[in-house]
């Protein structure tokens, strides 16, 4: 049986929805293809050239000690969240105008919502 693809559309932005079936283990090959060239995501492992993303879901966005974050981030104010990283992997420069992470987006909606089961297992 086929699963149908709910597609949202947000501020210019395509998002998947959080009722398609996720896969952590395939999220994982998301973040080790596209993600993990800039972040880690491993407790207690240094950031790179972006924070480290163990734990990031429930984090305050900006605020990882020791990662010198774009003032943009600094002044997002809000937590990280499934929804949230939903609305900002797509188009990050639109989500967080003025953030520095030179990323077009990952714009498949399966492969996000891999992604974020992925790091959702990060804690």
């Amino acid at each position: 049986m086929g699963r149908i693809l709910m597609i949202v559309a947000l501020g210019g932005a395509v998002l998947a929805s959080p009722s398609v079936a996720a896969d952590a283990g395939k999220g994982k090959a998301v973040f080790q293809g596209q993600c993990s060239i800039c972040h880690a995501a491993v407790a207690g492992k240094p950031s790179g050239i972006g924070p480290n993303l163990y734990g990031v879901i429930g984090r305050t966005a900006g605020s990882l000690p020791k990662y010198q974050y774009s003032s943009a981030m600094k002044a997002a104010h809000f937590a990280w969240s499934a929804d949230r990283l939903r609305a900002y992997l797509p188009a990050p420069s639109k989500a967080v105008p003025g953030n520095k992470m030179p990323y077009a987006g990952l714009k498949n909606p399966q492969q996000l919502n891999d992604l974020i089961a992925y790091l959702a297992t990060l804690k």
